[in-house]
């Protein structure tokens, strides 16, 4: 039985206070798949996660975003949200005066009511972050401080896993879950992403690196430059780009 289609991008063009970042951008992720983006600085990765999440600052001004067959491309962040898309942020930001677990619940429970469900009381919801941030492997200290307020990068980046776990989302778009982190975390971050993964979600990762790659084994690596997606490979392209470079592997044109 073949995959259902669930992120289809087709000839995206968006922009930035009239300056093209995306400039004809095509992607397609089937659900149970993972893929990973990869490309030099500047060539438009973080701008793409923000804009399938659908972040205001930035203008689509050509081509369409399709989720389960829904055009998205005009939709507001939240609906995104509800409809199953999470974006991990490269920087989280620190919101101070707001208590993670309050946060949490919060996020959980707007979820639950957009889609019908029954939203939990604080000690419900206690229950259940209790076991999922066990399960991460994460010190349950973490949920009475302020939202990533004092957070080391590891912590901040384990604090999205987190949130990823909660939601459920069926797309999981990752921005650099990787930077900043020791061995240990790293290792720790890819085990938590790969026990998530399953044949009903997808996940989105962007990053620099080959040691992540070389974790999660997704199925497919793509290189972006100026825009567009310029190339596609699996795992052992990340591979190569450590060992040679973007230009040296003939892969940008």
């Amino acid at each position: 039985m073949e995959k259902q289609e669930m992120l289809t991008i087709k000839n995206l063009h968006a922009s930035i206070d009239n300056k093209p970042i995306i400039k004809g951008l095509n992607l397609s992720i089937k659900r149970g798949e993972i893929h990973v983006i990869m490309g030099k600085n500047g060539s438009g990765k973080s701008t793409l996660a923000k804009i399938i999440a659908g972040h205001p600052y930035y203008k689509v001004t050509s081509g369409d975003i399709f989720f389960n067959n829904d055009n998205i491309t005009n939709e507001e962040p939240e609906n995104r949200s509800h409809k199953g898309i999470f974006l991990a942020f490269q920087y989280p930001i620190e919101v101070p005066g707001v208590s993670n677990i309050d946060f949490l619940r919060l996020a959980y429970n707007s979820k639950q009511k957009s889609l019908q469900k029954d939203e939990l009381d604080p000690l419900s919801f206690f229950e259940l972050i209790h076991h999922k941030i066990k399960a991460i492997d994460m010190d349950t200290k973490f949920l009475n401080r302020h939202l990533n307020e004092g957070f080391s990068g590891g912590e901040k980046k384990k604090n999205e896993v987190l949130q990823m776990s909660l939601l459920q989302s069926e797309l999981s778009i990752l921005d650099e879950i990787d930077s900043g982190l020791d061995v240990d975390a790293l290792k720790n971050i890819a085990s938590n992403i790969n026990n998530f993964a399953n044949k009903n979600n997808s996940i989105l990762l962007i990053t620099h690196y080959q040691r992540l790659v070389d974790y999660i084994r997704p199925k497919y690596v793509h290189i972006m430059h100026e825009g567009k997606i310029i190339y596609t490979g699996n795992e052992t392209t990340a591979a190569k780009i450590e060992k040679y470079g973007y230009d040296s592997v003939s892969l940008i044109k």
